[in-house]
C-alpha cells in the first residue's frame, strides 16, 4: 500500500532555510557591525575644519558619558557610544583624566583615548627671567591667562628664575610654589658644596650677593669673575659700591631711567652699598643658578674693581690705578658714541 508523503516537511525545511537565512544574515551583520567599529576605533578619525588640533577641556570629575559627549561635540570621535564602549572594553573608563588636550586632525579613537589615559595634557609654560624683582615674577604670572586663583608677592630672592610647566586652570600660588621649592633645592644642594671660609654665613646671604651679582652684569661668562670681586671686597672690609643696590633702594629694582645722582650716591639708605658697609638687608632681585654658584664657589683673583668697557662686558682691574685708566676709556668711549 503506497503511502502519502508528509505535509509537514516541506515546511519544516522552509523553516530550516529561514532561520539560516536569519542567523547568516545576523552573523554578516554583526560582522559588519564590528568591521565598523574596530574601523571608528582604529581607522583616521572626522577632519578638523581649520586643520589645527582641537583643544577640549575635560573637567575634574567628569563621567564617561560626559567626556564622550565632549568629544563627539568637539568632533574628535564620530560616535561618542563608539568611545563609551572601547573605553569601557579596554578598561580605561575609570582612569580617564581630567585636563587640556589638543588632538590632532583625524585623530583615530585610539589615539585620543590612549592622550587622555595617559593624562597627555596640553603643557603651557612661563618663563621668569634670570634678575626678575618678586614684583615682576607676580605681574608675570597675573599676564598668564591661562592661569587661575591669586598669588601673594614672595620674599625678593624667593624663587628660582627658569621656565617652568603648568596645566590650564592650575593655581598660580601653586606654580609660585614650585619656583619657591626649586630655589630652595637648589640653593642647599649649592650651599652644602660651597667653598670654605666665604665670607658670607648664611644661606640667605648668599642668595642676597648672588642677586648683586646678578644686577651687575649680563653676561654670563662674567658672573665668575663679578662674584670674586665682591667676595674680596667682603673678606677686605671694602664696600660693595653697587649701583643695582642703589636702584633697588629707589624703584624697588624697576629701571631709572637715568644716571644716579650725587645726592643718591651719598644718601644713607639701607640698600645704599656705597654708604653701608656690607650687604644690604635683602636681595635686590632673584638671582639664577649662575649667580648662585658663583658666589658660592668663586674663582680665585685678585679683582678689586670692575667697570662697564662699552662692549656689554666689564673690565677688571686689582688696583685703583689700573681701574682709574680703565674708567678714563670707558668715559673716553662714551664721549665718542655719545651714550
Amino acid at each position: 500500500m503506497s503511502r502519502k508523503a508528509s505535509p509537514g516537511l516541506p515546511l519544516m525545511r522552509r523553516l530550516l532555510i529561514m532561520a539560516m537565512s536569519a542567523f547568516t544574515t545576523l552573523c554578516l551583520a554583526l560582522v559588519l557591525v564590528g568591521l565598523w567599529a574596530v574601523w571608528s576605533y582604529r581607522g583616521a578619525g572626522p577632519a578638523t575644519p581649520d586643520g589645527k588640533p582641537a583643544i577640549v577641556m575635560l573637567r575634574k570629575g567628569a563621567g564617561l558619558n560626559e567626556i564622550a559627549g565632549a568629544l563627539e561635540s568637539a568632533h574628535v570621535v564620530r560616535s561618542g557610544s563608539i568611545f563609551i564602549a572601547a573605553a569601557q572594553v579596554t578598561g580605561a573608563a575609570r582612569g580617564l583624566k581630567a585636563g587640556e588636550y589638543a588632538f590632532p586632525s583625524k585623530a583615530s579613537m585610539a589615539r585620543v583615548l590612549a592622550d587622555i589615559r595617559a593624562g597627555r595634557v596640553v603643557r603651557h609654560q612661563v618663563t621668569i627671567p634670570e634678575g626678575a624683582t618678586s614684583d615682576m615674577v607676580i605681574e608675570i604670572l597675573n599676564r598668564e591667562g591661562a592661569l587661575s586663583g591669586e598669588a601673594a608677592t614672595p620674599p625678593e630672592g624667593a624663587i628660582l628664575p627658569e621656565t617652568y610647566d603648568f596645566q590650564r586652570g592650575e593655581d598660580r600660588a601653586a606654580v609660585l610654589q614650585r619656583m619657591m621649592d626649586a630655589r630652595d633645592k637648589l640653593l642647599a644642594a649649592l650651599w652644602a658644596k660651597r667653598q670654605p671660609n666665604l665670607p658670607i654665613s648664611t644661606p640667605e646671604e648668599a642668595v642676597i650677593l648672588a642677586s648683586i651679582v646678578e644686577k651687575e652684569t649680563g653676561v654670563a661668562r662674567e658672573r665668575p669673575q663679578v662674584a670674586s670681586i665682591f667676595v674680596n671686597r667682603l673678606r677686605k672690609g671694602m664696600r660693595l659700591e653697587s649701583d643695582p643696590t642703589i636702584i633697588y633702594g629707589i624703584t624697588r629694582g624697576r629701571p631709572l631711567g637715568r644716571r644716579i645722582l650725587l645726592s643718591e650716591l651719598q644718601a644713607p639708605t639701607p640698600y645704599n652699598t656705597y654708604a653701608i658697609s656690607g650687604l644690604p638687608p635683602t636681595p635686590i632681585a632673584n638671582p639664577g643658578r649662575a649667580s648662585l654658584a658663583a658666589v658660592l664657589d668663586p674663582p680665585t683673583t685678585d679683582y678689586l674693581f670692575f667697570v662697564a668697557d662699552g662692549s656689554g662686558g666689564h673690565a677688571f682691574a686689582a688696583t685703583y690705578e689700573e681701574h682709574q685708566r680703565n674708567v678714563e676709556k670707558w668715559r673716553a668711549w662714551r664721549a665718542r658714541t655719545g651714550k
